[in-house]
This record gives structure tokens, sequence and C-alpha cells, in this order.
């Protein structure tokens, strides 16, 4: 098993711009060799957005990596977020 995660910091006002990439972002992946689920939380506390993502395999996850990159290419997210995303990649020990 392996697990992308991200945490993201959306500037207020651009919120549902960021959670809208994310869901286009997650849709790239539906289908692909692999892939097992992914989601879009958003933490009540802070605000911050978590995108996690579960696939099979490291592999599958690095050969469906061009499609999601693809699916968001033109976002503007340093319009978006307050700073760049802290991403995770997780395997199971």
């Amino acid at each position: 098993m392996f697990v992308h995660m991200s945490i993201h910091y959306p500037k207020p006002e651009k919120e549902k711009f960021l959670i809208d990439s994310m869901h286009r972002y997650g849709k790239a992946m539906e289908g692909l060799k692999g892939y097992i689920m992914a989601h879009t939380t958003k933490d009540e506390d802070t605000g911050r957005l978590v995108g996690l993502a579960i696939w099979k395999s490291k592999k599958d996850w690095s050969a469906a990596r061009e499609k999601m990159i693809e699916s968001v290419k033109d976002d503007p997210f340093e319009e978006w977020e307050e700073k760049p995303p802290e991403v995770y990649h997780l395997s199971k020990v």
C-alpha cells in the first residue's frame, strides 16, 4: 500500500478554487491501475485542506502521476495558498 497525502493552506477567499482543484486531481486518478481511493478533507480547527490518495503500490502511483499533474497544471496555486503544501509519501510498515 502507498499513500500520497498533501496538507494545503488555502487563503480563505480562495478555498473553493483549491477544493475544486483537489477534486479534479482526485478525479484524474479514478480508473487507473492500482488506484484504491482518494479524499479531499478539511480540518475543522485550522481550515487546512488535506488530500489523501491510497494506491496499491508506489509504482502504480508513479505511473499515474503525469495524468494527475496534467489535470491541475494551469491552476495558480501561488494565488490560492498561503504557503506551499506539505506532501507526504507513506508506505505501510
